[in-house]
């Protein structure tokens, strides 16, 4: 088996494993472990399964996408409303809405990022990940400091230490930037052209 069919074989595994009920209840059973551990693997699913494109389908797809800004947007957007608590509330209690986040998830997320990173130059890079500590630290202060539960399948303990994760990353993935920036060297404009010359 090649390389793109094992990416595409790990995808779709990776999501039926993540459907079994025993699992599925598991990281459903704590709003920390559906936000930060079961949408995120669904999420990377989609990104193993952008690598099992046929190269046609990538390049057409690379048309509608110019810089991965089109794929950046579809993806941000869709990751939003899995933010949002009463969207985590409805996948616990309704078995369609849980079928749309195990179908958008992979393919409205994950597999638009997994197209457009290597389409991204560093400016578009940049704005993903400052926009996702904005996100981190918006949410985490909402989570954290609500003296009320905004989900109620979840206790407020769950929702504060969801809020303190949260905040955690976005403050880690904040120090690793700037010291990136200080210290390191990004390589994302290397990138960026190196995929534009193999599309």
């Amino acid at each position: 088996m090649n390389a793109p069919l094992r990416r595409g074989a790990l995808a779709l595994l990776a999501c039926a494993l993540l459907a079994v009920p025993p699992l599925r209840q598991l990281l459903e059973a704590s709003m920390t472990l559906q936000m930060l551990v079961q949408i995120p693997l669904l999420a990377a699913a989609g990104w193993w399964l952008a690598g099992a494109l046929p190269r046609r389908a990538a390049d057409a797809l690379g048309h509608w996408n110019a810089g991965g800004i089109t794929g950046l947007v579809l993806a941000s957007m869709t990751a939003m409303v899995w933010m949002v608590p009463r969207a985590l509330d409805a996948a616990v209690d309704v078995p369609w809405v849980e079928i749309v986040k195990f179908a958008s998830v992979p393919l409205l997320i994950g597999l638009p990022l997994g197209l457009s990173w290597p389409r991204m130059g560093f400016v578009v890079r940049g704005v993903f990940f400052m926009e996702f500590v904005a996100t981190c630290f918006r949410l985490g202060w909402l989570y954290l400091a609500s003296p009320d539960r905004l989900c109620s399948n979840y206790l407020l303990g769950d929702q504060q230490r969801l809020g303190r994760f949260l905040l955690l990353i976005g403050a880690e993935v904040l120090l690793l930037l700037a010291g990136k920036l200080l210290f390191g060297r990004f390589r994302f404009a290397d990138d960026a052209h190196h995929a534009s010359g193999t599309s």
